[in-house]
C-alpha cells in the first residue's frame, strides 16, 4: 500500500468510527429521546442530528459529486438555532435521512482513489492548493470526522 492509500485508509478509519458512534447513539434513542436537550437552554438531539446530516451533506457539493441530497435542511439546521420556529422532519425521518446520507457519501468515498482524495475541492481554485496543498479533500474529510466527534461529545452528555 503507498503512503497516500495509508493515509487514506486512516483518514476513513477514523470517519467511519464517528458515524457508528453516532449511529449507535441515535439508535439508542426513541423518538422522545431525541427532543431532549443536550443541556438546559441548549439545543436538542434531533437538532443536533439534522445538523450532521446537513453539513455532512456539503461534502458532495464540495467534493464535485453532483447536487446535494439535504440542502433544504441547511435553513433550519445550519442557519437558524434550535427552536426557530421553522418546521423540522419527524425523528422517524431523520433517522432514514442520517442513514441514507452516511449510505451515499459511503459509496462515494469508496469509488475515490488515493489521489482523488489529495485534489482540490470545489471551494478552491488549482491556484489555492499550489498554494496551501493540504486544504485538500481529505482534509475536508478530516475536518468533518472532527467535527461529528465534536458533536457526539455533547450529545452523549444528554443522555
Amino acid at each position: 500500500m503507498e503512503q497516500q492509500q495509508i493515509f487514506v485508509q486512516m483518514a476513513l478509519n477514523a470517519w467511519n468510527t464517528q458515524v457508528q458512534k453516532a449511529d449507535k447513539f441515535f439508535e439508542s434513542l426513541n423518538d422522545e429521546g431525541l427532543l431532549k436537550e443536550v443541556a438546559p437552554g441548549k439545543n436538542r438531539i434531533i437538532y443536533l442530528l439534522g445538523h450532521l446530516i446537513a453539513v455532512n451533506d456539503n461534502i458532495i457539493s464540495l467534493f464535485g459529486a453532483g447536487e446535494r441530497l439535504y440542502a433544504h435542511f441547511d435553513e433550519a439546521f445550519v442557519k437558524m438555532p434550535d427552536r426557530s420556529g421553522l418546521d423540522i422532519p419527524q425523528p422517524a425521518d431523520l433517522r432514514k435521512e442520517w442513514k441514507r446520507s452516511n449510505e451515499v457519501l459511503s459509496s462515494y468515498f469508496e469509488r475515490m482513489t488515493a489521489s482523488d482524495w489529495f485534489s482540490r475541492h470545489t471551494a478552491m481554485t488549482d491556484e489555492d492548493l499550489i498554494k496551501e496543498p493540504t486544504r485538500n479533500k481529505l482534509s475536508v474529510l478530516i475536518n468533518r470526522t472532527n467535527h461529528v466527534a465534536y458533536h457526539l461529545g455533547q450529545l452523549v452528555l444528554a443522555n
